[in-house]
């Protein structure tokens, strides 16, 4: 029976064929339901679009109540090159003002006694100080270095004695070296009364540079100045500080203020790197540094002006043994004096002339040189215009898009439509949004109500433009405080009004895009509704031609049979 179900096997006629144009003439309706679907898609994707550019439109106009676009400033100097910073907040009152720094603002300093520190031996034989060890400002590096064109070569490990001896053997004794505990300084002594000649450009050690050996002068060389210095990482017990710290306890414990801040220390512990970085992130407000080449402290105030610095401690402690409580160098700080359009001196303790120092809320000038510069603040047009433009550009978009969207066409007599033809909300926002466009604003007292005073107007094909840019640039330049108001004024200024309408378009344009969605739902369950029956009217012919097919097969075999038979009984 499996061979009847090909079509006409029995009864030569293809009734598959058949089933295939009734089903085909059946799923019409489906088709016209799938055409209906994809339109829906298309227009909620027109929709959707459409949305977007809106959204666009809203952020433009938005922008356009932005509270500090139409305060905002620029600040230049009329100085070319001027390397003054220039800042200015919101609202800063525009003009120009000619700033005549006559002082700049320097810090206070307290500089330490000079040489704090020992020699780098306590008497004239250097036989027990290492190069690695030696005390200096300088840590020497193992190479060559030259004399009288002789090289001669040392390693850290090397004694300073064991250096000068290389000396002398390697200048056949003609120079010798000797150190004097008395004023902390090596002498290179020539016996020939020669001109010593110290260096090359290929040496490879600094023994000379960390010795302050040099070729300035005539005759014998001696180092330049003490070549002690302290052992900054080193606790001070081994320091090499010339004064004894005896204002502690007997754990070594002491302490001192500076502008009234307690900074504790102990000797057997601390360094004098632990405790400067200790002064400098304290709430003293100064910062510390200890000076290698002249083996001294120095403090100085964090900020500029004529301030004070003021030090306490106990005779005998930390601050005496580095030379600061006696002796000691104090630089006072300046304040910066500078006048305003030919004013009196004003006073300023720092150099960022701000509101409180010349009267200009919001303009801030920080000066770096003793000059007269005109410093210009003007309103910040190239901001204002750029925003306006990115609104114009908006909303141009969206009409276009309505347009193209929405548009009927008719060439010889042949009528084309868009996708959003027959959407007449659609088309009805762009109406508004023209309209809404060149209303005038009520309620303002200003210059400027609508944007024709802005120089803005609309073409024949709904565009908007500039068609006055002097007009635009006089109003942002002159009267920005009316342009803001135009814009910005709550509830009824420019940009609220459309924020208004744009917001009512953006949920009708989802409303709209959700409704296509919930039809093209609907249709997909009458689709699968219909395709069900379809394969049931599929299967219900199949199985009544099959049938057919069977019996005409079976009438097929009983009419061979009684052909058969009847012509045997002839014969």
């Amino acid at each position: 029976m499996a061979g009847i179900q090909l079509s006409g096997l029995a009864s030569g006629f293809d009734w598959k064929s058949l089933v295939d144009q009734l089903m085909s003439l059946e799923r019409a309706p489906i088709t016209r339901i799938q055409q209906e679907q994809a339109t829906n898609t298309q227009r909620s994707t027109a929709l959707k679009d459409l949305g977007t550019k809106l959204a666009a439109l809203q952020t433009a106009s938005t922008n356009l109540k932005d509270q500090t676009l139409f305060s905002g400033r620029t600040t230049t100097s009329a100085t070319a090159s001027s390397t003054w910073k220039l800042a200015s907040t919101s609202g800063t009152a525009t003009g120009s003002y000619a700033i005549n720094v006559s002082q700049l603002a320097t810090k206070a300093r307290r500089d330490g006694v000079a040489d704090i520190t020992g020699g780098i031996s306590a008497t004239n034989s250097v036989t027990g100080v290492t190069l690695a060890t030696m005390r200096t400002a300088g840590i020497v590096t193992a190479g060559k270095f030259t004399v009288n064109g002789q090289q001669i070569t040392v390693a850290t490990t090397d004694s300073l004695q064991d250096v000068f001896t290389a000396i002398a053997t390697a200048t056949g004794g003609d120079v010798t070296a000797a150190y004097s505990a008395a004023t902390d300084k090596v002498t290179l002594t020539s016996g020939t009364s020669a001109t010593i000649t110290l260096g090359a450009a290929n040496d490879t050690s600094n023994f000379l540079q960390v010795l302050k050996l040099t070729n300035t002068g005539t005759g014998p060389r001696t180092s330049s100045a003490k070549l002690g210095a302290a052992r900054t990482n080193s606790t001070f017990a081994t320091a090499g500080l010339n004064a004894a710290i005896t204002a502690v306890d007997g754990t070594g414990a002491g302490t001192f203020t500076i502008n009234g801040t307690a900074i504790a220390y102990n000797v057997n512990t601390d360094s004098m790197s632990t405790v400067l970085q200790r002064i400098n992130t304290s709430g003293a407000g100064v910062t510390a540094t200890y000076d290698a080449v002249n083996d001294r402290v120095a403090l100085a105030n964090n900020t500029t002006g004529d301030l004070g610095m003021t030090l306490s401690e106990t005779a005998g402690g930390l601050l005496g043994a580095f030379g600061l409580t006696s002796g000691y160098t104090a630089v006072a700080g300046k304040n910066a004096e500078f006048s305003l359009d030919g004013g009196p001196t004003l006073i300023s303790t720092s150099n960022t002339l701000d509101g409180t120092a010349h009267g200009i809320t919001g303009l801030s000038v920080t000066v770096d040189s003793a000059t007269t510069q005109t410093v210009v603040v003007a309103a910040d047009t190239d901001k204002m215009r750029g925003k306006i433009d990115e609104f114009i550009t908006a909303y141009n978009a969206v009409e276009t898009y309505i347009d193209e969207k929405s548009k009927t066409t008719s060439v010889n007599n042949k009528v084309t439509t868009s996708v959003l033809t027959s959407n007449r909300e659609v088309q009805e926002w762009a109406r508004q949004l023209r309209s809404l466009a060149f209303q005038s604003v009520s309620g303002l007292s200003g210059t400027i109500d609508r944007l024709d005073d802005l120089g803005l107007d609309l073409d024949r094909e709904g565009q908007m433009s500039l068609k006055d840019s002097v007009k635009l640039d006089a109003a942002l330049a002159d009267h920005p405080t009316d342009v803001e108001a135009f814009f910005n004024t709550t509830s009824t200024g420019f940009a609220a009004k459309f924020d208004t309408l744009l917001d009512a378009m953006i949920d009708a344009d989802t409303g709209i895009q959700e409704r296509f969605t919930a039809t093209n739902s609907s249709l997909d369950r009458q689709i699968a509704d219909m395709e069900r029956r379809l394969t049931q009217q599929r299967e219900l012919l199949t199985s009544s031609f099959i049938a057919m097919e069977s019996a005409q097969s079976q009438l097929q075999s009983q009419s061979a049979a009684l052909t058969s038979a009847f012509s045997t009984t002839s014969s």
